[in-house]
């Protein structure tokens, strides 16, 4: 059973995504508070993250993949899953295309490798913002328009190092960057993927940050007041229910 099963619909060769899964998944498997993400956001899209871990549970975990993601996929949009191969592309019933994903072309049998990497990337993806992304913000002197901050999840790859992985496999920061141009930023960040201490493989993850205004330090400390606030009284308000 893949960790997305609970938060998707499927109807045959087809998998829809509600609005309300996907903001459920995006807080309580990613920790992602990112508002794009809540049900009522006019610019609404099914977290990446989640598309990934739908690939990985429907066609296995490759050795190596790699993910690009070419638009945002609405709630309830039917997504057709085509028949496994070495290159696939995810689009709707009518043809839009929202993932490219390339693959080794043998899944791992590891069902336990699979599953921790999957939740280890997923935690790690849903935490980039703050404590990746405002140092970054910072240090180059600019931010996200805080009243409509648009972070859009461009592409991710990664590779495991031949029979390495297993139930203690985890994702961590190795490095990251930020490239400014106008009002556009590209946030690359490296990751490493460990077990018991050790590297068993790496990864890449693209960011594209649009709107980028002179960095204020009140503004962005109300973002970050306000996304905390916001993540406390979710998970409050869950535990009560």
């Amino acid at each position: 059973m893949s960790i997305v099963d609970d938060y998707i619909r499927r109807e045959g060769d087809t998998v829809r995504v509600s609005a309300e899964s996907a903001s459920r998944f995006a807080k309580e498997v990613a920790g992602d508070f990112n508002p794009i993400h809540d049900p009522d956001n006019r610019r609404f899209c099914v977290p990446g993250d989640l598309l990934f871990a739908l690939v990985v549970g429907h066609y296995g975990l490759s050795p190596r993949m790699e993910f690009r993601f070419n638009g945002m996929v609405g709630a309830d949009i039917p997504l057709a899953l085509p028949e496994a191969d070495t290159e696939m592309t995810i689009a709707d019933t009518d043809g839009r295309e929202y993932l490219t994903v390339a693959r080794a072309p043998e899944p791992l049998a590891d069902s336990a490798t699979a599953e921790a990497l999957v939740r280890g990337y997923v935690a790690f993806s849903g935490q980039n913002f703050p404590w990746i992304l405002q140092p970054l913000l910072e240090e180059h002197g600019v931010m996200f328009n805080p009243d409509r901050p648009l972070i859009i999840y461009d592409s991710m790859a990664f590779e495991l190092l031949e029979g390495e992985g297993g139930p203690d496999l985890d994702v961590e920061l190795a490095d990251s960057a930020l490239e400014v141009d106008g009002k556009r930023g590209d946030v690359h960040l490296a990751f490493r993927l460990t077990a018991d201490g050790r590297t068993v493989g790496h990864g890449s993850k693209r960011l594209v940050i649009s709107g980028l205004r002179p960095y204020d330090e009140a503004r962005m400390a109300e973002v970050i007041e306000t996304f905390n606030a916001g993540k406390a009284a979710y998970f409050e308000e869950a535990g009560a229910v």
